[in-house]
């Protein structure tokens, strides 16, 4: 493990140069004054010179794929999610197996090779029923990766099916065995949002603590499952928590590499960053801060109040807490991905998200840090319900990558290259006609939708699906 130089100034050429080339890391006081301080230009070449020290000068990659959301009934309130909806609600829905299994069709028919399956946290699903999907999904597609179910849910597993075990960890444990077995194949980093608990009390009402997220990831490593990292940023939440969130995966990753590397444990693959998306969203309510009545913009944002590197702020620390946003633009995007970057030296890659700030922001990713341009979109469901509908196929996302200056590749979820779009047969090379070659609509799942004659047995009990 590389060393700190805390005695350094962030900015010494010299301690950046050894992080790009992983003979140190950077402290979290280091992190926080390049987030702030450093301008972006510079910030963005640090970046980029670690990434390629990491994968390279040549190629970047993507991943075609199908985000699907099983269920929106979720027990959760979170005050940023414009998605989830209550048992009973008119547009509240499960998805039946044959429905996913035709989603995983469509995706299969243009080279997809994985699914990244999360839902709401629904109270009436039993245990059974999600292990007879995975068992569904494996037994007619065994060649797709099943990326599924993020840490809250696996937490609210815990508390609907009550495994056996006499901690948290021994009870998730359980739960991911049983999952695992039945052919789940990785975890995502979903439900990341901010791990600091002044924060997370404060968006996301129901919903794991940060250190729960974190366990239930160790015990995947622990059975030898990959996983990722996520963070929601431009909210709340102050400029030191987004460090200490960074620092958190760090650590953790540290010591499930220690732990269990040897006997073929897992790891925390990548980290995906993305901004707060406020449309429909009852914190989008919120006001920008500068706009309430007694703001005063010259004054510290109240997120920065109450944040600490430790994580152990306390909303006491001002007034307006909570009360006022802070939301994140390009620049602001740019400079964390940076960050998050050369922070995070022992996770492979870094995700540009594109499907929030827009492709052309995303692309730009590829010159901060970032190494992965994430999935071709076929259908996603929850940022989209916050108002961003951002689209790409396969041809588009190659480009982007390619006017880029890098090479367009496939890759699967271990990071493996599938495809290097090296030759005229790329699938932006042949494109004659761009103007023809937009995508019609980003799939959402819809009321209309709804099957209303399938039923579920949650017990002993039949439930009409949502």
């Amino acid at each position: 493990m590389p060393d700190t130089r805390p005695q350094l100034d962030a900015f010494d050429r010299g301690l950046l140069q050894a992080v790009v080339h992983g003979e140190a890391r950077l402290t979290p006081e280091q992190s926080l004054r390049l987030l702030t301080d450093m301008p972006l230009p510079e910030l963005g070449f640090w970046a980029d010179q670690r990434c390629r020290a990491v994968h390279g000068d040549a190629i970047r990659t993507y991943v075609i794929d199908r985000n699907i959301n099983y269920t929106n009934v979720c027990t959760a309130k979170c005050t940023f999610c414009a998605f989830r909806r209550d048992e009973g609600d008119a547009d509240a829905y499960v998805l039946p197996v044959e429905r996913i299994l035709q989603k995983i069709q469509e995706l299969v028919d243009i080279g997809g090779t994985q699914i990244l399956m999360q839902g709401g946290m629904h109270p009436g699903l039993p245990l059974g029923w999600y292990e007879d999907l995975l068992r569904a999904i494996k037994s007619r597609f065994p060649q797709v990766h099943v990326h599924a179910f993020s840490p809250p849910e696996f937490v609210e597993f815990v508390r609907f099916f009550d495994p056996p075990g006499d901690t948290l960890p021994e009870k998730l444990a359980f739960v991911l065995r049983r999952l695992r077995d039945a052919g789940l194949d990785s975890v995502p980093g979903g439900g990341g949002e901010i791990f600091a608990p002044a924060v997370r009390r404060k968006i996301g009402l129901g919903k794991c603590t940060g250190d729960e997220w974190l366990s239930v990831m160790r015990e995947a490593h622990r059975l030898g499952m990959n996983t990722s990292a996520t963070m929601m940023f431009g909210h709340i939440e102050g400029y030191a928590d987004r460090i200490h969130h960074m620092e958190q995966v760090r650590s953790w990753q540290d010591r499930a590499v220690a732990d269990f590397a040897r006997d073929g444990g897992g790891r925390c693959m990548a980290f995906i960053s993305w901004s707060f998306q406020r449309e429909n969203t009852p914190l989008g309510r919120a006001r920008n801060w500068g706009e309430g009545p007694g703001d005063r913009l010259q004054d510290p944002f109240p997120g920065d109040v109450v944040a600490r590197l430790d994580g152990d702020g306390s909303k006491e620390s001002h007034p307006e807490f909570g009360r006022r946003v802070r939301m994140s633009g390009s620049t602001d995007y740019l400079r964390t991905q940076a960050v998050s970057r050369l922070h995070l030296d022992n996770v492979w890659s870094i995700g540009s998200s594109w499907v929030t700030m827009g492709p052309l922001v995303g692309q730009a990713g590829l010159r901060h840090g970032a190494n992965d341009m994430g999935s071709v979109m076929m259908e996603e469901n929850v940022v989209s319900s916050a108002g961003t509908t951002h689209c790409l196929n396969e041809a588009e996302i190659c480009r982007l990558i390619r006017d880029a200056g890098f090479l367009p590749a496939q890759r699967d979820n271990r990071y493996d290259l599938l495809r290097v779009h090296d030759g005229a047969a790329s699938p932006d090379l042949r494109v004659r006609n761009w103007a023809e070659h937009r995508p019609r609509k980003l799939h959402a799942e819809s009321p209309r939708e709804k099957p209303t004659s399938v039923t579920l047995t949650v017990g002993s009990v039949e439930a009409e699906p949502r």
